[in-house]
């Protein structure tokens, strides 16, 4: 077996991680791009420093997904915590918002990936902002009103 030397690290440790996330709808649901539905996540990251010691920069909220930046503070929660109550409360929302039509709103399970330089962040903001514009919903994507920033750029 070649390379059996080399192994996956169990952990591994990045000061300061900034996390790109994707999180989405259950069965792909197309229940996330209208304005009910964007207030309601934009209220709960914006609310995710106070309650779960979690930083949420640039976002890009799709018609069946969301794709956001978020970086820990000295002792917040666990990722897979703070996205687990994040989803929670946001699927509380939606449902009694009616946007969303059935419970489970979000698939259980989340992508995240450590961005470990600036130009590796650049480069997932370039991609995430064109999303919209690659799936034929905007010409440019400015166009895009489902996107912003919460406590950093």
């Amino acid at each position: 077996m070649p390379h059996s030397h080399i192994r996956r690290l169990d952990r591994v440790w990045v000061r300061d991680p900034l996390f790109f996330l994707t999180v989405c709808t259950a069965k792909r649901r197309i229940v996330l791009a209208n304005p009910s539905a964007a207030a309601a996540l934009i209220e709960e990251w914006s609310a995710a420093k106070e309650r779960h010691g979690w930083h949420i920069g640039a976002y890009v909220i799709m018609p069946d997904h969301v794709h956001f930046f978020a970086e820990p503070d000295v002792g917040a929660k666990e990722l897979s915590v703070f996205i687990g109550k994040w989803k929670e409360w946001t699927a509380k929302k939606l449902l009694g918002l009616k946007v969303a039509p059935a419970s489970p709103v979000w698939q259980p399970e989340f992508f995240d990936h450590v961005l470990r330089s600036e130009e590796s962040c650049a480069e997932k903001w370039e991609y995430v902002k064109a999303n919209p514009v690659r799936a034929g919903l905007v010409k440019t994507a400015a166009e895009w009103p489902y996107w912003g920033h919460i406590h950093f750029a």
